[in-house]
């Protein structure tokens, strides 16, 4: 099993203008997160617009990646549904497409009760025994928040290695799994804790900073770990100015690392106000935009 650590970047998935998956410029995105800064990636996870692909278009998707960064690389893909015989599936297709892990999301809509996640996750668990499984707790999209005393059962499952834990106020460590920082603004905090690392959004653009801060942490320089991020802090907050994953894919398109900010529907791409705060956020850092 790869290690799940480090700078995880959970990739944006580019689309062509008539709303097509952009397959060549998602390679060449896959490529330059990985020599800015990414350990790994996350294919088709909330960032990748996950809920308005196709289960062919992701894992189609995630062999071209595989095949175009090689089986080093680590790779996870975000096979969560609300349907538990259908995250089986889609787990299993993902295994296949070459993931190394999978990202399971709790149930969204359908509310299921502690008894059901956890049987949600022993089913898929049994059912694709080879692959490992992170947790994805992330309350604010999907209603039911997993608390730690919950996830620790989960942890029980062999195969459930990790938890990348989106609910800021939860962020501790839990026994038998790896932590992963599922905001960006809590990344610090997670490697302070002895967290594994984080499955990020900002660092598609400020990777190498983001890797400078895993890599001062490691090797036991917190304080420089707390002086990067703090000057990352406008980025962070420039990501959510709206909702994830707009923000970055504006911020991709001004940069010129993808050719457009072309999102599916029910997402629109960022007004101009919300453009105004991505690129004041870019020029905090140093990134100049190469359109408006």
């Amino acid at each position: 099993m790869k290690e799940i650590r480090g700078v995880i970047t959970a990739m944006a998935t580019p689309f062509e203008e008539n709303g097509a998956v952009d397959e060549a410029a998602a390679l060449k995105l896959a490529t330059y997160l990985l020599e800015h800064g990414s350990h790994g990636l996350v294919i088709s996870g909330s960032t990748g617009e996950a809920p308005t692909l196709t289960d062919e278009e992701a894992l189609v998707l995630l062999a071209a990646i595989r095949k175009e960064v090689g089986e080093e690389t680590l790779l996870i893909c975000g096979t969560g549904t609300n349907y538990t015989q259908h995250s089986i599936e889609l787990t299993k297709g993902a295994l296949e497409a070459g993931a190394d892990a999978a990202l399971i999301v709790t149930p969204y809509y359908n509310k299921p009760n502690p008894a059901g996640i956890q049987a949600h996750f022993e089913a898929i668990a049994a059912a694709v025994p080879e692959i490992p499984i992170i947790a994805y707790n992330i309350p604010s999209r999907v209603v039911v928040n997993v608390p730690p005393e919950q996830l620790a059962e989960l942890a029980r499952i062999e195969s459930v290695v990790a938890v990348k834990q989106a609910n800021n106020d939860d962020l501790q460590p839990i026994e038998g799994l790896a932590l992963l920082a599922g905001n960006d603004d809590v990344f610090l905090r997670t490697l302070e804790l002895g967290g594994a690392g984080g499955i990020l959004v900002a660092s598609h653009l400020v990777g190498p900073q983001m890797r400078e801060m895993w890599d001062a942490a490691q090797a036991g320089d917190l304080d420089r770990a707390r002086e990067i991020d703090s000057g990352l802090r406008q980025v962070y907050a420039a990501m959510g100015v709206t909702t994830n994953p707009i923000p970055v894919k504006a911020a991709l398109a001004m940069c010129g690392t993808i050719p457009t900010d072309t999102l599916r529907l029910p997402l629109v791409p960022a007004d101009a106000e919300q453009r105004a705060t991505v690129r004041a956020a870019l020029e905090s850092v140093g990134i100049g935009s190469v359109s408006s």
